[in-house]
Protein backbone atom coordinates (compact mmCIF):
# COMPACT_ATOMS: atom_id res chain seq x y z
CA UNK A 1 0.00 0.00 0.00
CA UNK A 2 2.91 2.24 0.93
CA UNK A 3 4.43 1.50 -2.26
CA UNK A 4 0.98 2.69 -4.23
CA UNK A 5 0.76 5.81 -2.89
CA UNK A 6 4.38 6.75 -3.35
CA UNK A 7 4.13 6.25 -7.35
CA UNK A 8 1.12 8.10 -6.79
CA UNK A 9 2.65 10.69 -5.28
CA UNK A 10 5.18 10.92 -7.67
CA UNK A 11 3.03 11.00 -10.61
CA UNK A 12 0.74 13.72 -9.41
CA UNK A 13 4.06 15.49 -8.99
CA UNK A 14 4.59 15.72 -12.67
CA UNK A 15 1.34 17.15 -13.59
CA UNK A 16 1.63 20.48 -14.85
CA UNK A 17 5.49 19.67 -15.60
CA UNK A 18 7.08 20.91 -18.58
CA UNK A 19 7.29 17.97 -21.47
CA UNK A 20 9.83 19.78 -23.70
CA UNK A 21 12.98 17.95 -24.70
CA UNK A 22 16.10 20.33 -24.28
CA UNK A 23 17.08 21.41 -27.98
CA UNK A 24 20.41 23.15 -28.89
CA UNK A 25 20.66 24.92 -32.00
CA UNK A 26 24.11 26.13 -33.60
CA UNK A 27 24.18 29.25 -35.25
CA UNK A 28 25.29 28.37 -38.81
CA UNK A 29 27.80 30.91 -39.92
CA UNK A 30 29.01 31.70 -43.35
CA UNK A 31 31.88 29.31 -43.06
CA UNK A 32 29.69 26.72 -41.76
CA UNK A 33 27.50 26.56 -44.67
CA UNK A 34 30.46 26.52 -46.52
CA UNK A 35 31.99 23.80 -45.20
CA UNK A 36 28.69 22.13 -45.02
CA UNK A 37 28.50 22.53 -48.96
CA UNK A 38 31.91 21.69 -49.63
CA UNK A 39 30.99 18.33 -47.73
CA UNK A 40 28.24 17.78 -49.78
CA UNK A 41 30.65 18.24 -52.82
CA UNK A 42 33.46 17.15 -52.79
CA UNK A 43 34.70 18.01 -56.26
CA UNK A 44 33.65 21.42 -55.40
CA UNK A 45 37.01 22.40 -54.47
CA UNK A 46 39.08 21.17 -57.55
CA UNK A 47 36.23 22.79 -59.98
CA UNK A 48 36.67 26.30 -59.00
CA UNK A 49 41.02 25.77 -58.39
CA UNK A 50 40.64 24.54 -61.94
CA UNK A 51 38.23 27.84 -63.13
CA UNK A 52 40.43 29.61 -61.68
CA UNK A 53 43.64 28.67 -63.33
CA UNK A 54 42.17 28.57 -66.78
CA UNK A 55 41.41 31.89 -66.40
CA UNK A 56 44.87 32.91 -64.81
CA UNK A 57 46.30 31.87 -67.39
CA UNK A 58 44.54 32.38 -70.47
CA UNK A 59 45.32 36.13 -69.44
CA UNK A 60 49.19 35.68 -68.88
CA UNK A 61 48.85 33.97 -72.54
CA UNK A 62 47.03 34.61 -75.22
CA UNK A 63 47.62 31.27 -76.96
CA UNK A 64 46.92 29.34 -73.45
CA UNK A 65 42.98 29.60 -74.42
CA UNK A 66 43.13 27.74 -78.11
CA UNK A 67 41.51 24.42 -78.87
CA UNK A 68 44.97 23.13 -79.85
CA UNK A 69 46.38 23.94 -76.69
CA UNK A 70 43.24 22.26 -74.64
CA UNK A 71 43.52 19.24 -76.82
CA UNK A 72 47.11 19.45 -75.82
CA UNK A 73 46.49 18.90 -72.07
CA UNK A 74 43.89 16.55 -72.84
CA UNK A 75 46.64 14.06 -74.11
CA UNK A 76 49.46 14.72 -71.90
CA UNK A 77 46.81 13.52 -69.04
CA UNK A 78 45.08 10.96 -70.76
CA UNK A 79 47.34 8.53 -68.95
CA UNK A 80 47.27 9.73 -65.78
CA UNK A 81 43.60 10.09 -65.89
CA UNK A 82 43.71 6.24 -66.20
CA UNK A 83 45.62 5.74 -63.36
CA UNK A 84 43.93 8.38 -61.25
CA UNK A 85 40.64 6.28 -61.46
CA UNK A 86 42.44 2.64 -60.74
CA UNK A 87 44.42 5.04 -57.46
CA UNK A 88 40.91 6.76 -56.44
CA UNK A 89 39.27 3.73 -56.03
CA UNK A 90 41.83 2.11 -53.71
CA UNK A 91 41.80 5.63 -51.67
CA UNK A 92 38.09 5.67 -51.12
CA UNK A 93 38.59 2.21 -49.01
CA UNK A 94 41.48 4.29 -46.88
CA UNK A 95 43.80 2.54 -48.96
CA UNK A 96 46.77 3.78 -51.42
CA UNK A 97 48.38 1.48 -54.45
CA UNK A 98 52.22 2.34 -54.69
CA UNK A 99 52.47 0.28 -57.62
CA UNK A 100 50.21 1.44 -59.83
CA UNK A 101 52.76 2.49 -62.58
CA UNK A 102 54.76 -0.52 -61.92
CA UNK A 103 51.80 -2.65 -63.14
CA UNK A 104 50.79 -0.35 -65.97
CA UNK A 105 54.54 -1.09 -67.39
CA UNK A 106 54.73 -4.23 -67.04
CA UNK A 107 51.68 -4.74 -68.61
CA UNK A 108 52.39 -2.50 -72.01
CA UNK A 109 55.97 -5.00 -72.11
CA UNK A 110 53.53 -8.57 -71.44
CA UNK A 111 51.54 -7.52 -74.46
CA UNK A 112 54.70 -6.35 -76.44
CA UNK A 113 56.97 -9.63 -75.70
CA UNK A 114 53.86 -11.99 -76.40
CA UNK A 115 53.26 -10.14 -79.47
CA UNK A 116 56.49 -10.27 -80.61
CA UNK A 117 59.03 -12.79 -79.27
CA UNK A 118 56.21 -15.75 -78.59
CA UNK A 119 54.14 -14.85 -82.09
CA UNK A 120 50.81 -14.23 -80.54
CA UNK A 121 48.37 -12.57 -82.30
CA UNK A 122 48.35 -8.96 -81.38
CA UNK A 123 44.86 -9.42 -80.11
CA UNK A 124 45.39 -12.53 -78.10
CA UNK A 125 48.59 -10.32 -76.48
CA UNK A 126 45.91 -7.24 -75.04
CA UNK A 127 43.75 -9.93 -73.69
CA UNK A 128 46.63 -11.30 -71.55
CA UNK A 129 48.08 -8.46 -70.78
CA UNK A 130 44.77 -6.92 -68.87
CA UNK A 131 44.10 -10.19 -67.28
CA UNK A 132 48.03 -9.81 -65.70
CA UNK A 133 46.94 -6.24 -64.78
CA UNK A 134 43.59 -7.78 -62.93
CA UNK A 135 45.89 -10.74 -61.72
CA UNK A 136 48.64 -8.42 -59.68
CA UNK A 137 45.83 -6.28 -58.49
CA UNK A 138 44.03 -9.16 -57.31
CA UNK A 139 47.52 -10.22 -55.02
CA UNK A 140 47.79 -6.95 -53.34
CA UNK A 141 44.08 -6.64 -53.03
CA UNK A 142 44.77 -10.72 -51.19
CA UNK A 143 47.45 -9.17 -49.10
CA UNK A 144 45.45 -6.33 -47.75
CA UNK A 145 42.01 -7.66 -47.02
CA UNK A 146 43.25 -11.70 -46.22
CA UNK A 147 46.21 -11.26 -44.49
CA UNK A 148 45.76 -7.72 -42.80
CA UNK A 149 48.49 -6.30 -43.92
CA UNK A 150 48.82 -2.05 -44.61
CA UNK A 151 47.92 -1.21 -48.00
CA UNK A 152 51.30 1.14 -48.30
CA UNK A 153 53.51 -1.79 -47.04
CA UNK A 154 52.00 -4.38 -49.32
CA UNK A 155 51.95 -2.00 -52.60
CA UNK A 156 55.38 -0.78 -51.82
CA UNK A 157 56.92 -4.18 -51.63
CA UNK A 158 55.05 -5.06 -54.60
CA UNK A 159 56.03 -1.83 -56.54
CA UNK A 160 59.68 -3.25 -56.31
CA UNK A 161 58.42 -6.45 -57.35
CA UNK A 162 56.92 -5.57 -60.43
CA UNK A 163 59.77 -3.34 -61.22
CA UNK A 164 62.31 -5.83 -61.00
CA UNK A 165 60.07 -8.45 -62.56
CA UNK A 166 59.52 -5.88 -65.64
CA UNK A 167 62.96 -5.53 -66.06
CA UNK A 168 63.92 -9.17 -66.27
CA UNK A 169 61.03 -10.49 -68.20
CA UNK A 170 61.84 -8.07 -71.31
CA UNK A 171 65.67 -8.08 -70.73
CA UNK A 172 65.86 -3.94 -71.06
CA UNK A 173 64.19 -4.73 -74.97
CA UNK A 174 62.30 -1.62 -76.28
CA UNK A 175 60.24 -2.98 -79.49
CA UNK A 176 60.22 0.26 -81.91
CA UNK A 177 57.22 2.07 -82.68
CA UNK A 178 57.81 1.13 -86.65
CA UNK A 179 57.55 -2.58 -86.19
CA UNK A 180 54.68 -1.61 -83.90
CA UNK A 181 53.36 -0.07 -86.39
CA UNK A 182 54.31 -2.77 -89.35
CA UNK A 183 53.35 -5.90 -87.81
CA UNK A 184 50.68 -4.92 -84.88
CA UNK A 185 49.01 -1.74 -85.18
CA UNK A 186 46.68 -2.56 -82.87
CA UNK A 187 48.62 -1.85 -79.91
CA UNK A 188 49.31 1.79 -80.90
CA UNK A 189 45.17 2.08 -81.07
CA UNK A 190 44.96 4.69 -78.92
CA UNK A 191 47.59 6.69 -79.97
CA UNK A 192 44.97 6.77 -83.13
CA UNK A 193 43.23 10.46 -83.54
CA UNK A 194 40.49 12.33 -84.65
CA UNK A 195 40.76 16.11 -86.19
CA UNK A 196 37.65 18.07 -86.15
CA UNK A 197 38.48 21.68 -87.49
CA UNK A 198 41.97 20.55 -87.54
CA UNK A 199 42.41 19.69 -83.53
CA UNK A 200 44.13 16.40 -82.51
CA UNK A 201 42.16 14.14 -80.11
CA UNK A 202 43.58 11.04 -79.38
CA UNK A 203 41.47 8.16 -79.00
CA UNK A 204 42.58 7.63 -75.71
CA UNK A 205 41.22 10.96 -74.40
CA UNK A 206 37.67 9.28 -75.30
CA UNK A 207 38.48 6.40 -73.15
CA UNK A 208 39.48 8.17 -69.83
CA UNK A 209 36.52 10.58 -70.39
CA UNK A 210 34.37 7.36 -70.45
CA UNK A 211 36.34 5.41 -68.00
CA UNK A 212 35.75 8.38 -65.49
CA UNK A 213 31.78 8.53 -66.73
CA UNK A 214 31.57 4.72 -66.29
CA UNK A 215 33.16 4.89 -62.47
CA UNK A 216 31.29 8.27 -61.31
CA UNK A 217 27.90 6.25 -62.05
CA UNK A 218 29.12 2.83 -60.28
CA UNK A 219 30.44 4.80 -57.49
CA UNK A 220 27.22 6.77 -57.13
CA UNK A 221 24.44 4.78 -58.03
CA UNK A 222 25.09 0.73 -57.28
CA UNK A 223 24.98 -0.88 -54.08
CA UNK A 224 28.42 -1.67 -54.91
CA UNK A 225 29.84 2.04 -54.81
CA UNK A 226 27.93 2.64 -51.67
CA UNK A 227 29.89 -0.23 -50.08
CA UNK A 228 33.06 0.80 -51.18
CA UNK A 229 32.27 3.99 -49.48
CA UNK A 230 31.05 2.34 -46.81
CA UNK A 231 34.56 0.48 -46.49
CA UNK A 232 36.45 3.76 -46.59
CA UNK A 233 34.48 5.22 -44.18
CA UNK A 234 34.05 2.71 -41.56
CA UNK A 235 35.18 -0.87 -42.61
CA UNK A 236 34.07 -2.50 -38.68
CA UNK A 237 30.49 -0.72 -39.09
CA UNK A 238 30.12 -1.82 -42.71
CA UNK A 239 30.81 -5.39 -42.02
CA UNK A 240 28.19 -5.30 -39.23
CA UNK A 241 25.38 -3.86 -41.48
CA UNK A 242 26.32 -6.94 -43.64
CA UNK A 243 28.78 -5.74 -46.16
CA UNK A 244 31.73 -8.45 -46.99
CA UNK A 245 34.31 -5.78 -46.95
CA UNK A 246 37.30 -8.55 -47.72
CA UNK A 247 35.23 -9.25 -50.67
CA UNK A 248 34.75 -5.64 -51.79
CA UNK A 249 38.63 -5.05 -51.01
CA UNK A 250 39.64 -7.67 -53.14
CA UNK A 251 37.11 -6.65 -55.98
CA UNK A 252 38.64 -3.02 -55.60
CA UNK A 253 42.52 -3.80 -55.70
CA UNK A 254 41.25 -6.32 -59.05
CA UNK A 255 39.42 -3.22 -60.77
CA UNK A 256 42.30 -0.64 -60.08
CA UNK A 257 44.98 -3.81 -61.58
CA UNK A 258 42.54 -3.91 -64.84
CA UNK A 259 42.70 -0.10 -64.56
CA UNK A 260 46.35 -0.47 -64.98
CA UNK A 261 46.90 -3.00 -67.76
CA UNK A 262 44.42 -0.47 -69.71
CA UNK A 263 46.88 2.12 -68.89
CA UNK A 264 49.58 0.26 -70.09
CA UNK A 265 48.16 -0.13 -73.47
CA UNK A 266 47.64 3.42 -73.75
CA UNK A 267 50.75 4.05 -73.01
CA UNK A 268 51.61 2.10 -76.09
CA UNK A 269 49.57 4.36 -78.11
CA UNK A 270 50.77 7.48 -76.60
CA UNK A 271 54.39 6.58 -76.53
CA UNK A 272 54.84 4.55 -80.01
CA UNK A 273 56.84 1.89 -78.53
CA UNK A 274 57.18 -0.99 -75.82
CA UNK A 275 60.02 0.57 -73.43
CA UNK A 276 60.43 -1.32 -70.06
CA UNK A 277 62.42 1.66 -68.92
CA UNK A 278 58.79 3.90 -69.34
CA UNK A 279 58.90 6.91 -66.49
CA UNK A 280 55.46 5.77 -65.85
CA UNK A 281 57.08 2.98 -63.64
CA UNK A 282 58.25 5.28 -61.50
CA UNK A 283 56.29 8.62 -61.84
CA UNK A 284 52.87 7.23 -62.44
CA UNK A 285 52.37 6.23 -58.59
CA UNK A 286 53.18 10.12 -57.49
CA UNK A 287 51.30 11.52 -60.71
CA UNK A 288 48.14 9.22 -59.72
CA UNK A 289 47.87 10.11 -55.77
CA UNK A 290 48.53 13.65 -57.04
CA UNK A 291 45.13 13.67 -59.31
CA UNK A 292 43.46 11.91 -56.14
CA UNK A 293 44.44 14.60 -53.84
CA UNK A 294 44.05 17.38 -55.39
CA UNK A 295 41.06 16.37 -56.60
CA UNK A 296 39.12 16.68 -53.25
CA UNK A 297 39.16 12.75 -52.68
CA UNK A 298 40.27 12.14 -48.83
CA UNK A 299 43.06 10.07 -47.20
CA UNK A 300 41.37 8.92 -44.95
CA UNK A 301 38.55 7.12 -47.06
CA UNK A 302 34.69 7.08 -47.78
CA UNK A 303 34.43 11.02 -49.04
CA UNK A 304 35.46 12.00 -52.74
CA UNK A 305 34.77 11.17 -56.42
CA UNK A 306 35.74 10.21 -59.46
CA UNK A 307 35.00 13.32 -60.87
CA UNK A 308 37.21 15.13 -58.42
CA UNK A 309 40.16 13.03 -59.60
CA UNK A 310 39.41 13.86 -63.12
CA UNK A 311 39.71 17.90 -62.65
CA UNK A 312 42.67 17.05 -60.61
CA UNK A 313 44.71 15.68 -63.42
CA UNK A 314 43.15 18.33 -65.20
CA UNK A 315 44.65 21.16 -62.88
CA UNK A 316 48.06 19.47 -63.09
CA UNK A 317 47.38 19.71 -67.45
CA UNK A 318 46.92 22.96 -67.07
CA UNK A 319 49.83 24.20 -64.37
CA UNK A 320 52.14 22.54 -66.56
CA UNK A 321 51.05 23.57 -70.14
CA UNK A 322 50.28 27.54 -68.22
CA UNK A 323 53.59 28.30 -67.17
CA UNK A 324 55.32 26.73 -70.01
CA UNK A 325 53.15 29.03 -72.56
CA UNK A 326 54.27 31.99 -69.92
CA UNK A 327 57.66 31.31 -69.87
CA UNK A 328 58.79 30.49 -66.59
CA UNK A 329 60.69 28.08 -64.68
CA UNK A 330 59.70 24.38 -65.00
CA UNK A 331 60.45 24.01 -61.29
CA UNK A 332 57.66 26.58 -60.35
CA UNK A 333 55.65 23.73 -61.46
CA UNK A 334 56.57 21.34 -59.12
CA UNK A 335 56.55 23.74 -56.15
CA UNK A 336 52.76 25.17 -57.75
CA UNK A 337 51.43 21.77 -57.45
CA UNK A 338 53.10 20.89 -54.10
CA UNK A 339 51.61 23.87 -52.55
CA UNK A 340 47.85 22.56 -54.27
CA UNK A 341 48.92 18.95 -52.69
CA UNK A 342 49.31 20.73 -48.62
CA UNK A 343 46.10 22.88 -49.48
CA UNK A 344 44.21 19.94 -50.67
CA UNK A 345 44.88 18.36 -47.54
CA UNK A 346 44.05 20.77 -45.21
CA UNK A 347 40.38 21.55 -47.07
CA UNK A 348 39.97 18.22 -46.69
CA UNK A 349 40.95 18.17 -42.90
CA UNK A 350 38.70 21.27 -42.20
CA UNK A 351 35.85 19.44 -44.30
CA UNK A 352 35.67 16.71 -42.19
CA UNK A 353 35.00 18.33 -39.22
CA UNK A 354 31.39 19.72 -40.46
CA UNK A 355 30.52 15.85 -39.41
CA UNK A 356 32.79 15.83 -36.17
Amino acid sequence: MAENSGATSYEAGLEGASTKVAEFHEERTFLKTVQHWLHQTPSAVPMIVLAVSIVVFALLSSNFFKATTLSTILQQIAIVGILGCAQAIVVLTKGIDLSVGAIAVFCSVIMGQFTFRYGLPAELSIVIGLLAGAAMGFANGWLVAKMKLPPFIVTLGTWQILLASNFIFSANETIRSQDLRDNAPILQFWGNAIEPGGVKVLYAVFLMIALVGIMAYVLRSTAWGRHVYAVGDDADAAELAGVRTSRVLIQVYTLAGLFCAIAGWVMIGRFGSVSPTASTGQLGNIQSITAVVIGGISLFGGRGSIVGMFFGALIVGVFEMGLRLVGTDPQWTFFLIGALIIFAVAVDQWIRKETA
